[in-house]
């Protein structure tokens, strides 16, 4: 990989000379170009880490740019989507949303975090999106929980989704729907609930949106135009949400 960065750079430089002075470029052939190239890098090594750095820099704040302009054209998906469960305050006057699998165990790491961000900050909105990209066991685990919200209402969904979250080991269908009658619901209800139409495109559309966001892992938090990713831990993600709060 690095020797190919390089090669662009030979190049890159081969073009800037030879177009940078039709007159010059007219008077020297392309070996001799690549000579005055060659020389020049041996006596200077350091420009190809310090460009090759540059590089770096330039690609990470085109990704950075691209998935912010990425969440503003998604922000109806993202903040208002009527299948999501919501923690903390509905009305609140900052959001966070987190794309989270009942399997993963970086999610299970943050869960205290985010429990902690509710309870302080009366004016926190969670969105919780169900991105279940670890296997069979995390799809059926987000078809029950995307049921419970359908057939019991907001109030119970939030209650199951901080238990199964608290739940260690694997999860998957069984497991969740034993949680659910723990909880008192009706599990043939359920369970025929999670077979529908409706409950596959909610799962399909929050793949859709996790892809066109570039997200490749959870969990992944988005706040305003910024996408945090991984268990960073309660102060990063309070500072991020302080950041886009209206002033």
């Amino acid at each position: 990989m690095k020797a190919a960065r390089i090669g662009r750079l030979r190049w890159y430089a081969i073009a800037v000379l030879t177009t940078a002075s039709p007159a010059y470029a007219q008077s020297i052939d392309r070996v001799e170009v690549e000579k005055i190239v060659r020389e020049y890098i041996m006596q200077n090594p350091e420009i190809i880490e310090e460009a090759l750095t540059e590089l770096e820099k330039r690609n990470q704040a085109a990704q950075a740019e691209a998935r912010s302009q990425a969440i503003v054209a998604e922000t109806d998906a993202l903040l208002r989507a009527s299948d999501d469960v919501i923690l903390g305050n509905p009305d609140g006057d900052a959001t966070l949303v987190e794309f989270f699998d009942f399997n993963c165990g970086y999610c299970k790491r943050a869960a205290p975090d985010v429990k902690a961000l509710v309870a302080e900050d009366p004016k926190l909105r969670i969105v919780l999106k169900d991105f279940p990209i670890l296997g069979p066991g995390s799809v059926e685990a987000a078809k029950v929980a995307l049921s419970v919200k359908r057939v019991a209402g907001d109030a119970v969904a939030r209650d199951f989704h901080v238990r199964l979250m608290e739940m260690q080991g694997q999860i998957n269908a069984s497991r969740a729907l034993d949680l659910t009658e723990e909880m008192g619901l009706d599990r043939k209800k359920l369970s025929e609930e999670m077979a529908t139409p409706a409950v596959e495109a909610i799962i399909a559309a929050n793949l859709a949106l996790a892809q066109r966001l570039g997200l490749t892992g959870t969990p992944s938090f988005v706040v305003g135009d910024q996408i945090i990713e991984g268990a960073v831990g309660k102060e990063p993600l309070a500072d991020a949400i302080e950041a886009v709060r209206p002033k």
